[in-house]
C-alpha cells in the first residue's frame, strides 16, 4: 500500500461541496489500486480572511511544503475583492512552489453536447499549457495620483528567457506524447516587445523537437478558430493571460466550465503541485448541494496521474466518460436535477 499525504483546502463556496466528492472518489479508486490518502485539511479561505485579515497564515507555505500534493476546492467570495483573495492564497502557492505549468485538458464527451456544432465527441481532445508564474500577471507596477483626474495605473509584464523556455519545452514534450501538433498563442503584431520575444524563444525550443508540427497563431484569430474548428488543435501553449483566457474558452466549447479540471505543476517536483477545478466558488449556488462535482473529480484524476498512478487515473476518467454517456443523471448546470451527492453516487457506481 502506497500512502500519499494531501493538503486539502476546500476554500470557499462550492469548494466545500465538490471537495468531499473528489475525496470519496480518490479513496474508492485508491483502495482498488493499493493507494491510501491521508488528508490534512486547512481552513484557508475568505471566511478566514474576515476572521484574521489573511487568507492563510504567514507560515502557510511551510505548513504544506512537504505534502505530496495540494488539492484546492475553490477560492473567492463577493465580500472580498478578487485581487485580495487570489493574491492572498492561490498565487502565493503557485509562485512559492514554482508551479510554472498550468495544465488544462479539454474533451467533448458523449452525452454532453457542446454549444459549438462542430465540436463532436471523440474529436475534440486538446490541452492548454499556460505559463503560470510570470508574464502579464506580474507584481511590477502601481497607481499614481489616486483620486485626481489624472490618476493612472501602470502594470508591467515580465517575460524571462528561462520562463518562456521551460513552458515551451514542457508543451513540446507533451505534444510529442500526444498527436504531435502544437499551437503557440501570440500577439506579436500588436504587443511589440514581449510577444516577439515569446515567438523567438518558442521557435528556438521547437528546433529541438523536429517531430512536432507547430505554428504560431495570433490569439484573437486563435480564439475564433477554436470555436470554428476545435478538433484541429492538440496542444496550445500560451502566456499567463492568453492561456487563462483560452483555457476558459475551450472549457466552454467542451460543454461547460463546471467539468473543467486544472493542475498547477512543478515539473521538477522540488515542491508539491496543486490541483484545482476551474469553476470557482460559485456563490450563487453555494450551500444548495447542487454543484457539479465533475471538475473536482477530473482534477483528482489529474492528481492521481501526477502521483504516478496512471491506471487509477484512467479508471476515474473512464467513469466520467461512462456516466455522461450512459446515465441520464445530471446536476442542474447540465440540465438535470441531481444533487452533488446523488451525481457522485452514480459516478462511483460506474467507477
Amino acid at each position: 500500500m502506497v500512502t500519499h499525504r494531501i493538503a486539502l483546502i476546500p476554500g470557499d463556496g462550492i469548494g466545500h461541496e465538490v471537495t468531499p466528492a473528489a475525496r470519496h472518489v480518490l479513496d474508492t479508486v485508491g483502495a482498488r489500486h493499493g493507494v491510501r490518502f491521508e488528508y490534512d485539511e486547512f481552513d484557508w479561505s475568505c471566511a478566514r480572511y474576515h476572521e484574521t485579515g489573511a487568507m492563510m497564515p504567514a507560515d502557510g507555505l511551510d505548513r504544506i511544503r512537504h505534502h505530496d500534493a495540494v488539492f484546492l476546492g475553490a477560492v473567492g467570495d463577493p465580500s472580498v475583492p478578487d485581487h485580495v483573495s487570489l493574491w492572498g492564497l492561490l498565487i502565493p502557492i503557485r509562485r512559492g512552489f514554482r508551479q510554472y505549468v498550468n495544465l488544462r485538458p479539454v474533451k467533448v464527451f458523449e452525452g454532453l453536447p457542446s454549444p459549438v456544432r462542430t465540436a463532436r465527441p471523440g474529436e475534440v481532445d486538446l490541452v492548454v499549457v499556460r505559463e503560470n508564474v510570470e508574464g502579464e500577471y506580474g507584481e511590477i507596477g502601481g497607481r499614481l495620483h489616486r483620486g485626481f483626474p489624472d490618476e493612472m495605473a501602470v502594470q508591467e509584464s515580465v517575460f524571462t528567457r528561462a520562463g518562456v523556455t521551460r513552458i515551451a519545452e514542457y508543451a513540446f514534450t507533451l505534444a510529442e506524447s500526444r498527436r504531435g501538433v502544437l499551437t503557440s498563442a501570440t500577439k506579436s503584431n500588436g504587443i511589440v516587445h514581449t510577444m516577439p520575444f515569446w515567438d523567438e524563444v518558442v521557435t528556438g525550443v521547437a528546433a529541438s523537437h523536429p517531430d512536432v508540427s507547430w505554428r504560431s497563431e495570433h490569439v484573437d484569430a486563435l480564439a475564433a478558430k477554436l470555436v470554428l474548428d476545435p478538433a484541429r488543435f492538440d496542444v496550445i501553449v500560451g502566456s499567463n493571460l492568453f492561456g487563462d483566457i483560452l483555457s476558459d474558452l475551450t472549457a466552454a466549447v467542451a460543454g461547460g466550465i463546471g467539468i473543467a479540471p486544472a493542475a498547477n505543476l512543478n515539473p521538477e517536483r522540488d515542491f508539491p503541485s496543486m490541483f484545482e477545478p476551474v469553476h470557482g466558488s460559485a456563490p450563487d449556488i453555494a450551500g444548495r448541494g447542487v454543484a457539479n462535482p465533475l471538475g473536482a473529480i477530473w482534477t483528482a484524476a489529474m492528481m492521481l496521474d501526477h502521483l504516478g498512478h496512471v491506471e487509477a487515473a484512467a479508471s476515474v476518467e473512464g467513469a466520467i466518460a461512462a456516466v455522461l454517456a450512459q446515465s441520464p443523471v445530471r446536476t442542474p448546470d447540465l440540465g438535470g436535477s441531481a444533487t452533488t451527492e446523488e451525481f457522485t453516487k452514480v459516478l462511483l457506481e460506474f467507477l
